[in-house]
Parts: C-alpha cells; structure tokens; sequence
C-alpha cells in the first residue's frame, strides 16, 4: 500500500493490519494489485502491478514525472522470499506480467528498479527490483533523472 497512500496514511496503515486489509480489500473488489509467483504451491515471489494514476506516490514524484500521456500500468515494488532469491525468479516475474500485459492488452509497462550505485547492497533496499532484471525480461531505459532509479519500459 506504500505506492497507492499519502505517507501519514500509510503509516496509520500499519497499525491493526490496516494497509494488509486495505490491500485485501481492493484485491476482493476485483481492482488489480500485483502478481503472485509461486513455486509448487508456495507463494514465492510478489509484484505490484497495477494503472500508474493507482499509485498515488508515482503519480506525485517530482523524480519519476510522466513522460508522455499514454496510459502505463506500473511495477513498483518488488519481492523475492530469501529462500528463492538469485534463480531467476525476478525474470520470470516480470516475463508473467509481460504474457498478462499482452492478453489484457496493456500495451505499456513501466518500473523503477534500482542501479547499484554499490557493492552488495542489503536484499531491504532491493524492494523496487534490481535494473538487470528488467533489462534481461526486455525492459529499456525511457528516463534517467535518477541516477540510481531509472524509469523503464516494456512495449507490448
């Protein structure tokens, strides 16, 4: 829910699983929230995935500024359960959000992964997936004005 809240609000959310009920809340009215990986029935892997204007936070970055008005469905969190992490997982998150994209005719998807600007950062810091994911599922850079951050895009 950190995407889709004003700051105070998401805060407020974490108080007696406020953001986990809001969250399920949208998911049983049928609004799109993200994918789910699994592996043999275990859920092993998360995406937020959704229309870009869903995701508030976006919507308001000074950083990550439309760049054009065509519609866009965002990624913009990602996670990989520590067990799972470093096979995979993350392409072939993203190769299922792009089959999804294609059949529901979603013609743009667009992220924001992180570019170590480091050595090994902590897997915490890693929540908005990792560039060389994108990139290797497709994804090309369509602004750089975060250095670290850029925003990138699948065309179906």
């Amino acid at each position: 829910m950190y995407y889709r809240l004003k700051r105070k609000d998401f805060v407020a959310g974490k108080q007696d699983q406020g953001n986990k009920k809001a969250m399920k809340k949208l998911a049983w009215a049928g609004r799109p929230v993200g994918v789910i990986g699994s592996i043999a029935g275990e859920p092993v892997a998360w995406c937020a995935f959704a229309p870009r204007e869903d995701f508030s936070r976006i919507e308001n970055s000074r950083v990550h500024k439309r760049i054009d008005d065509e519609p866009v469905w965002s990624i913009p969190c990602f996670f990989v359960a520590k067990g799972f992490r470093n096979r995979g997982i993350s392409v072939m998150m993203l190769e299922a959000i792009i089959r999804y994209a294609r059949k529901n005719r979603i013609r743009i998807i667009e992220a924001y992964p992180l570019i170590p600007t480091k050595g090994k950062l902590p897997d915490a810091f890693a929540w908005v997936g990792f560039y060389k994911s994108f990139a290797r599922a497709g994804f090309e850079i369509v602004d750089h004005a975060s250095k670290n951050r850029p925003m990138v895009r699948f065309y179906t």
